[in-house]
């Protein structure tokens, strides 16, 4: 009877470990179409997507030729980094949004940030709370071509479900 506990106890933080991060996505800024480049539009490419705390964002770029830095409001309208809060030089930097909130990045290199010009190196993201809910409705458009899913979100959340499926199939089979 003993071990059979342990077992469940296993099984259940196991399973507490595979829920808890099955939501978080992995978002490589600019992708699939480009990254940390003055030909990525950033407006463009963040508006399809909902970051949450838990989530990740990547920028991929050359760091001979661009950085990325942490700026306040002000300083991503003015594209100034006299008071960043961050910056990142390795080329292959992974941010982890861990709060609710709106974040400034912009690339701190002369004139690769701009606050008049379209095509700038800059972007915002706004991590909005988590649904807890699993009844939450799909967005009114759902998932399609304009709008598809993100892809690592996608799959945690696929392998979570069958992972809990098996906890549950392995919990039943041993109170038999």
């Amino acid at each position: 009877m003993a071990a059979m506990k342990i077992t469940l106890l296993a099984v259940a933080t196991i399973s507490a470990v595979l829920l808890g991060t099955a939501s978080a996505a992995t978002y490589g800024v600019g992708e699939p179409g480009g990254s940390w480049t003055l030909n990525t539009d950033y407006s463009n490419w963040v508006s399809n997507k909902k970051f949450h705390p838990g989530d990740e964002i990547i920028f991929k770029y050359s760091p001979a030729a661009h950085d990325v830095v942490e700026v306040s409001k002000a300083g991503y309208d003015s594209c100034s980094t006299a008071s960043a809060i961050n910056t990142f030089k390795s080329g292959n930097d992974v941010v982890p949004l861990n709060a609710t909130g709106i974040r400034y990045f912009i690339c701190g290199i002369t004139g690769h940030c701009s606050p008049t010009a379209a095509a700038s190196m800059k972007v915002v993201i706004d991590v909005v709370p988590s649904s807890s809910s699993p009844s939450s409705p799909m967005p009114a458009a759902g998932p399609d071509a304009s709008n598809p899913p993100p892809p690592s979100s996608t799959a945690s959340s696929v392998g979570a479900t069958a992972g809990f499926g098996l906890v549950v199939l392995l919990v039943a089979s041993l109170m038999v």
